[in-house]
C-alpha cells in the first residue's frame, strides 16, 4: 500500500471526523458555546485537536518532502534562494521603524514587536512584487517571442 493512498485514508477519516465535530458546534449554537465555558470546552476542544492533528500531520509531510527534495536536488541553488530571502527580510527589519503601540485588549505592543510586524508587512510586499513581476516578464517575454 503507497504512501499516497495512505494519506488518502487519514485525509478522509479526518475529514469525517472534523465534519461531525463541526455539526456538534453548529447544533450547540454561538451563544451557548460562549457563555458556558464547560459547553465550550466539551464541543470545541475536540474541534480544535482535530485541527491540530491535521496541521501536524501537514508539517511533518512538509518538512520531510523539503528535506527529500533538497538532498536530491541542486542545494547550491536552495542556498541561494534561502540567503535571498533572510537578505529580504534582514532589508525588511532595516527599513522598518517600532514604536509602542497600545493594543485594543490594554497590552502594549513593543518597539520590537512592532518593528517585526512591519519588518513582516514589508518582506510580503517585497516579495509580492517580485512574484508580480515575475510573471508580467514571464507573459511579456511569451508574448514577444511568439
Amino acid at each position: 500500500m503507497g504512501l499516497h493512498k495512505i494519506l488518502k485514508y487519514v485525509a478522509l477519516a479526518l475529514g469525517v471526523v472534523g465534519l461531525i465535530l463541526l455539526g456538534r458546534v453548529i447544533a450547540t449554537g454561538d451563544e451557548a458555546i460562549k457563555s458556558d465555558a464547560a459547553v465550550q470546552g466539551s464541543v470545541v476542544d475536540p474541534f480544535m485537536f482535530v485541527a491540530y492533528v491535521v496541521l501536524a500531520i501537514v508539517l511533518v509531510l512538509v518538512l520531510f518532502y523539503v528535506v527529500k527534495g533538497i538532498f536530491a536536488g541542486d542545494i547550491k541553488k536552495t542556498l541561494i534562494s534561502i540567503g535571498a530571502f533572510v537578505l529580504v527580510v534582514a532589508i525588511s527589519y532595516g527599513i522598518s521603524e517600532g514604536v509602542e503601540t497600545p493594543m485594543k485588549d490594554g497590552e502594549v505592543l513593543s518597539a520590537s514587536g512592532a518593528r517585526w510586524v512591519g519588518a513582516g508587512l514589508r518582506t510580503f510586499y517585497i516579495l509580492a512584487f517580485v512574484a508580480i513581476g515575475t510573471m508580467l516578464f514571464s507573459g511579456i517575454k511569451k508574448l514577444i517571442a511568439k
